[in-house]
C-alpha cells in the first residue's frame, strides 16, 4: 500500500504514496480532523477544493452518535458524509482514557492538550479498565458502553474507513514507570486481538488497512521496547501514540529518534495528534514521519487565530480578532493562496483580495457563521499548501533549507 518515492540525502524526510481504494494519499501528509463526520465549518466540496487528500473520522463520537449500524445502513462513512477520498478512523482509545485522567494533571489543562481531544470535560467520568477491555459512560446521555479490541475493530470495519487502527491504551505523562508499563503491555496484547479480528474478517474487508500504535509514554525502554514489538505484528502501517506525541514537541522528537530507526522503513509512519503549529510539521517531517492529524487548525481557526507565513508574523499566526485589525483593508496572508486571501475571477473588492482582515475582523465580532467557515478556510490550505512545498523540497533534495526559510525568517 505504501512506496517512498524520494529520500532527503541530509535527514530521515521521505516523500511517497499510499495506496487506497478510494484514491492515492502523497506523503508526507497533514490530515484534517471531521471528528463526527464532519471537517466543522466545511462541506465535501470545500475539501475537495482545498484538495485535501485524506481526512480522519473518530470512532468513539461515531459510536456514540448516530452509531455505526446506522452509518453503515447508510452505505459506509464515504457515503454518509458525501466524502469520495480516503478516510481515517482512530480506535477510540484517546477519547476513551482521556475521560479516566481527566483534571488528573496540570498538563492536561494546558491549551495544546486541550487541543487534541473534542471531548466535553463537563461529562467526563470515569472508566472501568481491565485486560480485556475498557468501559465508560457516555458524555451525551450517560449510558454505559464498552469496547474490547475486536469491537472497537468491528466498529471501524462497519465505518467502512480505508484506514483503521488498533485498540490502544492512551497513557498520561505523569504515571510511573511500572503503570505504564502494564498499559503498553495491555496495548500490544490488544493489538495481537486487533489484528487477529482484522484477519478473520478480511473476507468482509479486504481494502481495509489496520495501523499498529506504539505506546510507552516518555520512558525511552519502553518506546524501544513496544516499537520492536508492534512492528513485529503484521500491521500495514505504524502510529507513535501517547500524550506528549503533539502535545510536548520537545519529547515528541525525543520519542521520534528513539523508535523511528526500531520501526520498518516500508510502512507509513503515524504521528497522533502533531499539528499545533506549521514548525511542528517539519521537525516530525525530519525523523521519518509520513502522516499526522491535528484539530488545532481548525478550532484555533473557530477562536479567530489564523496561521500566516514567516515573513507576516515570527509567530506564524494572527489573532484576527484583535482591534488592530479592525480597520485593515489587507487579505489574511499576503503571501497566502487560498480563497480567502486569493483574488477572485471578478476582482469584486478594490483591493483584488477576497476577504479582508477588516472583513473578517467584522465576522467575528459579529458571531456571523461566516467567520468560521472563512477562518477554517484559510487555515486547512494554509497547512495542505505548507506540505505540498515539503514534499516538493523532498523531491528536489532541498528539505533542510526549506526548513531553514521557517525557523529564521
Amino acid at each position: 500500500m505504501f512506496k517512498i518515492t524520494h529520500k532527503s540525502t541530509d535527514c530521515q524526510a521521505r516523500a511517497g504514496i499510499i495506496h487506497t481504494d478510494h484514491g492515492d494519499i502523497e506523503t508526507p501528509i497533514f490530515m484534517p480532523v471531521g471528528t463526527q463526520a464532519t471537517v466543522k465549518s466545511l462541506d465535501s466540496n470545500d475539501l475537495e477544493n482545498l484538495n485535501a487528500q485524506i481526512i480522519l473520522a473518530n470512532t468513539y463520537h461515531l459510536h456514540l452518535r448516530p452509531g455505526e449500524d446506522l452509518i453503515a445502513e447508510q452505505g459506509g462513512l464515504h457515503k454518509f458524509m458525501n466524502w469520495n477520498r480516503p478516510i481515517l478512523t482512530d480506535s477510540g482509545g484517546f477519547q476513551v482514557f482521556s475521560l479516566q485522567h481527566v483534571n488528573t494533571s496540570p498538563q492536561q489543562q494546558s491549551e495544546i492538550r486541550n487541543q487534541k481531544s473534542e471531548i466535553n470535560n463537563e461529562h467526563s467520568h470515569l472508566v472501568k479498565i481491565d485486560n480485556d477491555g475498557v468501559e465508560f459512560k457516555s458524555y451525551i446521555d450517560g449510558s454505559t458502553h464498552r469496547f474490547t479490541p475486536e469491537s472497537a475493530i468491528e466498529i471501524q470495519h462497519k465505518l467502512g474507513a480505508d484506514i483503521i487502527m488498533a485498540f490502544d491504551e492512551c497513557t498520561p505523562d505523569d504515571k510511573d514507570e511500572k503503570y505504564v508499563r502494564e498499559a503498553m503491555e495491555r496495548t500490544h496484547s490488544w493489538a495481537e486481538r486487533c489484528l487477529k479480528y482484522h484477519k478473520s474478517q478480511k473476507s468482509k474487508v479486504k481494502s481495509q488497512k489496520l495501523f499498529g500504535i506504539i505506546q510507552g509514554a516518555n520512558y525511552e525502554n519502553l518506546r524501544k521496547e513496544s516499537a520492536k514489538f508492534i512492528s513485529s505484528l503484521d500491521f500495514d502501517g505504524i502510529a507513535i501514540g501517547g500524550e506528549s506525541v503533539g502535545f510536548n514537541m520537545e519529547a515528541t522528537k525525543q520519542i521520534l529518534d528513539w523508535v523511528i530507526p526500531i520501526i520498518p522503513e516500508n510502512k507509513p509512519h503515524y504521528t497522533m495528534g502533531v499539528g499545533h503549529s506549521p514548525l511542528d510539521l517539519f521537525e516530525i517531517v525530519e525523523r521519518g514521519v509520513d502522516m499526522f492529524d491535528c484539530v488545532s487548525p481548525t478550532r484555533m481557526a473557530r477562536n479567530g487565530t489564523l496561521f500566516v507565513h514567516p515573513k507576516i508574523s515570527k509567530k506564524h499566526r494572527i489573532d484576527i480578532t484583535k482591534a488592530n485589525f479592525k480597520n485593515d483593508p489587507n487579505p489574511i496572508d499576503s503571501e497566502c493562496t487560498c480563497p480567502v486571501c486569493l483574488p477572485d475571477i471578478a476582482g469584486r473588492m478594490e483591493t483584488g483580495k477576497n476577504y479582508s482582515r477588516t472583513y473578517i475582523h467584522h465576522l467575528f465580532k459579529a458571531q456571523e457563521l461566516l467567520a468560521y467557515r472563512l477562518a477554517t478556510i484559510h487555515n486547512i490550505h494554509f497547512f495542505l499548501d505548507l506540505m505540498k512545498q515539503i514534499r516538493l523540497s523532498i523531491a528536489e533534495d532541498r528539505f533542510i533549507e526549506f526548513k531553514k526559510k521557517w525557523f529564521t525568517t
